[in-house]
């Protein structure tokens, strides 16, 4: 991690999930301040409203937190969590994070939820081992384990995006089948952007790329 937090910006927990959809869309929402919405992120919105607006309660020997918001200054990562967890018996916290599809072959959901308990490490001094991924479209919950290769990976890409931030550069589009789902296609233009070879162009004729 870089070792100046002075000149460090803040990553949101949701910039890594974004990052890895595509490091583009994540500079355009989280740089350019860029939004709309389509289908399935108005779904997931409404998923996320109605699990974070519940009421605290406890069960069971476990108190159920929602909304919860987390911040780790010295990791530069921020956010909110659906559902915090904390067990009463073992004392353990277990962030869970709710999902309008269903389990996806990477690692995207599980580095989002390895994100929060790093955060909830390093506000309340503890050690978070497992977590949990409860998805709509399969009505199932996945606990997740903590462990050092997803921390390693969620760490790595953090540095990533603070690394995007610092330069405050939008990436150039790489088109592919997941543009088609993204909500800033319209705006993004990936096919059209790709095909634009003006700027080199210009770059050339002057040199410019060589000072």
């Amino acid at each position: 991690m870089h070792s100046d937090v002075a000149d460090r910006r803040s990553v949101t927990i949701s910039a890594l999930q974004h990052y890895l959809f595509c490091p583009r869309q994540c500079a355009l929402i989280h740089l350019e301040q860029v939004w709309q919405e389509n289908f399935l992120t108005a779904h997931g919105r409404q998923l996320h409203e109605r699990v974070d607006s519940g009421a605290p309660e406890s069960r069971k020997g476990v108190r159920f937190e929602r909304g919860v918001t987390v911040n780790a200054p010295k990791l530069g990562l921020h956010g909110q969590l659906d559902l915090l967890e904390y067990h009463t018996a073992s004392s353990t916290y277990l962030p869970v994070e709710y999902k309008r599809g269903k389990p996806k072959a990477t690692n995207v959901d599980k580095v989002q939820l390895c994100a929060q308990a790093l955060c909830m490490e390093e506000m309340m001094a503890t050690q978070v081992e497992v977590g949990a991924l409860w998805y709509w479209q399969t009505r199932k919950r996945l606990e997740v384990e903590i462990d050092a290769a997803l921390r390693a990976q969620t760490l790595a890409l953090l540095e990533q995006i603070q690394n995007l931030f610092r330069q405050g550069r939008t990436p150039q589009p790489e088109y592919g089948k997941h543009c088609k789902a993204c909500s800033l296609y319209e705006l993004c233009q990936p096919k059209l952007m790709q095909g634009d070879r003006s700027s080199a162009y210009v770059l050339a004729m002057f040199n410019l790329d060589e000072k």
